[in-house]
This record gives C-alpha cells, structure tokens and sequence, in this order.
C-alpha cells in the first residue's frame, strides 16, 4: 500500500506562517502538521509516501518522499494534484489532505476497511465545527449514507443539519482495482463542465467522489469520533494551542501530547 498526501495549496487563511512555508509545515505543538502524519503512517510500516507539492516546495526537500509537483498549484485544486501523482496509481493507496492531523486510531479503521473505495467520516464533527467556528452550517457540507453504510451525498453547502450525518475529514483509501476504474473515469469526465461551481481543472475531491457515486461506484463510510484535527486558519491554530484533552469535548486531542 502506499500513501499521497496533498500539499500544494497556498495556505492562504494561515498567512504570515504560509507566506514562505507550505501549509503542511505549519507547527501545532512545536511539530509540524506533516511529521504527526508521517509518524502515523510509518507507525503501520507504510514507507512508500509520496507528497504532491506546490507552494514553497522547496522547504520540502529535507524530506525522504517521493516528491511531485503541482505547477498549476495556484490555479488549480486537490482532484488536479492527486493526478500530478498518477504515476504512483499502480497498488492500494491512501490519499490524505496536507492540513489534516489524525491520531493512529483513525488510520487503523481505515486500513481495518475491506471496501475497494472508503472514506473517513466524524461522526462527531458538530462539536468540533462549535469550537472552531461560529456558525458550523457556514462551512459543513452534506454528508448521507445508505443503510449499508455506503456514501449516497457528499460535498454539497447546505442549510439543514438533517443532511449531515457527518463531516469527510481528507481521508480516503482506493484499492488498486478500483483507481484502475476512477483514472478511466477521470479521463472520460467533460473538461468544459462545471462541478459543484468550479471547472474541471479546480474539482474538488467531494466533487468527483459524488460524481463516481452518481456512476454506480461504492465508497463506504469509515465512521469515527473526533481523532483527528483541520489546521485550515489561524483561529485553528489558536484554538487548537488552548486545547484541553482532559475536557471531555476535547479528549480527541490527546494524541497532541
């Protein structure tokens, strides 16, 4: 199996600490994002880890990965940069957004996942979006499962609780069968069309993933509880630095320390 992690983004809602690091450097408790995944990962013997690179790549190079490049970072978006990587799409994988921090908990129910396509969702999100955000209905997305606990609705803004029955966190596996079938897809889809209000070019991963969904393909639901943290703002990273994992609400951050 091997892993890709997304880092091409700009960062923006975290400048000045972007303005001359990619995002997935940014430090939480003196570490930065990147080396909490890294350490999950190889805690699992996953060695084979890739990075698509974008924004201030080069603060990248001390690290042993395999590096791709994004140079469309800037006008582009995750689905995009994941094909910069498509050399890679020759055994299982995991894909995993660059600003997310997880403890090993959430990747051992994944990797645990015998789906061909499954995806990590909190359960649990709505205490987390409370935390960081005023209005949580202001940034959630929908999020709907069949009674088999496969994935019927992803991605979309909404204004209703009673569509999200969870939060997708950036974290997803593919077997290597079934990328054989998404690339296929992929390169069949309209690049005139638009997806959820963006062109081909800046899809977003929700966007494809409904749009396999729509085509007959199956991603179950790995369902968790907190585990994991989105470093996606300064507020993030200030509220997160105050976090207490002796508080019931926050016992997720435990892992931090």
């Amino acid at each position: 199996m091997k892993v890709i992690i997304l880092a091409a983004g700009t960062g923006t809602r975290l400048r000045p600490l972007t303005e001359n690091s990619p995002k997935c450097l940014v430090s939480l408790k003196d570490r930065p994002i990147l080396e909490y995944q890294l350490s999950v990962f190889k805690s699992f013997g996953l060695e084979q880890i890739s990075i698509v690179t974008g924004h201030m790549h080069h603060a990248l190079d001390p690290y042993d990965l395999n590096k791709y490049h994004n140079p469309l970072f800037e006008s582009t978006n995750m689905v995009s940069s994941l094909f910069c990587a498509k050399e890679e799409f020759n055994d299982d994988l995991i894909i995993s957004y660059g600003d997310i921090i997880f403890e090993v908990a959430v990747v051992e129910k994944l990797l645990a996942e015998t789906a061909d396509l499954s995806v990590v969702i909190d359960q649990g999100w709505k205490k987390l979006w409370q935390y960081r955000m005023d209005d949580p209905l202001a940034d959630a997305e929908t999020l709907r499962t069949d009674n088999q606990g496969y994935i019927t609705d992803i991605g979309r803004k909404t204004t209703s609780y009673d569509e999200i029955q969870g939060q997708y966190i950036g974290l997803l596996k593919i077997s290597r069968n079934a990328m054989e079938r998404i690339i296929e897809f992929y390169e069949k889809l309209d690049r005139t069309a638009v997806y959820d209000g963006k062109n081909f070019d800046n899809m977003y991963m929700t966007s494809l993933i409904q749009s396999l969904i729509q085509a007959g393909f199956k991603f179950k639901a790995v369902n968790i509880n907190h585990g994991w943290l989105e470093v996606d703002s300064l507020q993030d990273l200030k509220n997160y630095q105050n976090l207490n994992p002796e508080n019931e609400l926050f016992s997720f951050a435990k892992f931090l320390y």
